[in-house]
């Protein structure tokens, strides 16, 4: 039988200087447990994902936790990291400590706090999630990273500019609808699309609009084993749940694919026993729009290279065929890293539930979520229905 998230918290994302990554997870830690119906002494483990690589001044968040309540103290707390993944691999990790009957309650925490150096060296400190021997001069940081993918894909594809805009368009429009969003404005469609003193390029054809902000934020969730799911108030399972790691340097791999997020999901449909039409959205990683793009192909919602076709026709809208990043994924809500997969299942979790708020998808009975750490290096997808 498989874990479920019986309880959650969401912070707001954005830049705040007024917060720390301990007083970040400090707010959402609490809320998590009290939503949950949870003291912190029946907590078992915990898990904390964070990025960190210097973004912070203060390492070993596995040592603040305990600051959120004196309940945890002497409980095993451990800290995770996997790039821009960190959150998710938390999350698996806290599931598969619920499913191997070494925990009956797991508190997972994901944070960051990215705002304390300036924008340079924010962006040498995450170029190191890429392959450091043949990227990490690569201009512009892991913006010129995506940037080379994009002329990748569009050398072998046609140019997508257009495609691009449409996506953060949809994005920043659903975004409007989150409470826990860093941007709530929306973008009209000629604004992405147009070079301009607002919008300058950043790299290759990638423009500002195209790029996830720089931002702080923490999220958290509780995992229990069924036996105590089954008396929750409500409980999220999971229905699959897989990882998959790439090569780590692009040059030995296709640029213009995902090919590890395609084997993840097609591992994540066998192991759930359903198909793509099965699932009612889906939250995904839309670190770059060429991202979102090159993922609607990964997923199986067009074949290769007809990825603009999903947004042109509006099926990733929120009424569409599949809505994604109802949310407004990481291009509007912020992409603090270590929070970035434990807010993808939060708020996977609240659609299941049906207390998303404007950002619910009517009836939704099946969700799935793709967190991708590096260049499509980590893959990791979680597919999850309501269980009560």
């Amino acid at each position: 039988m498989s874990a479920a998230i019986i309880g959650w918290s969401h912070g707001r994302f954005g830049r705040h200087p007024e917060h720390d990554s301990e007083s970040l997870m400090n707010e959402v830690i609490g809320a998590a447990l009290t939503d949950a119906g949870v003291e912190a002494d029946t907590i078992d483990e915990v898990f904390v994902g964070m990025f960190n690589s210097g973004l912070s001044r203060q390492d070993f968040p596995s040592g603040l936790v305990l600051q959120a309540h004196p309940g945890l103290r002497y409980k095993p707390v451990t800290r995770v990291e996997n790039a821009c993944a960190t959150g998710s691999a938390a999350v698996h990790l806290g599931a598969r400590a619920v499913e191997s009957g070494a925990a009956r309650h797991v508190l997972v925490v994901g944070v960051e706090k990215m705002t304390e150096r300036p924008g340079r060296e924010i962006g040498d400190i995450l170029l190191r999630a890429g392959y450091v021997k043949e990227e990490a001069d690569i201009p512009a940081g892991f913006a010129g990273v995506f940037g080379r993918i994009a002329d990748a894909y569009f050398a072998r594809h046609g140019e997508q500019i257009d495609a691009l805009a449409r996506i953060a368009t949809k994005n920043h429009f659903n975004g409007a609808g989150n409470p826990y969003a860093q941007f709530r404005k929306p973008l009209p469609l000629a604004f992405c699309r147009d070079i301009s003193e607002d919008n300058p390029i950043v790299a290759g054809p990638l423009k500002r609009s195209d790029c996830s902000p720089i931002s702080d934020g923490a999220a958290a969730l509780v995992l229990a084993s069924p036996e105590v799911a089954h008396h929750a108030a409500k409980a999220i399972r999971f229905r699959a749940r897989v990882h998959v790691t790439d090569y780590l340097p692009l040059s030995r791999r296709d640029a213009s694919r995902l090919e590890g997020a395609a084997v993840a999901w097609q591992r994540a449909y066998a192991q759930a026993g359903i198909g793509l039409d099965d699932l009612d959205l889906v939250e995904t990683h839309d670190c770059f729009t060429v991202a979102e793009l090159m993922q609607y192909e990964a997923m199986g919602l067009t074949p290769v290279g007809a990825g603009r076709r999903a947004i042109e026709e509006g099926w990733t809208e929120k009424g569409g065929r599949l809505p994604v990043n109802p949310s407004g994924g990481l291009k509007s809500k912020g992409h603090p890293i270590g929070a970035t997969g434990v807010s993808m299942h939060v708020l996977c979790a609240m659609q299941l539930h049906g207390s998303a708020g404007e950002m619910q998808v009517p009836g939704a009975a099946l969700a799935g979520l793709f967190n991708m750490g590096g260049t499509g290096v980590a893959n990791y997808v979680s597919v999850l229905e309501r269980a009560r």
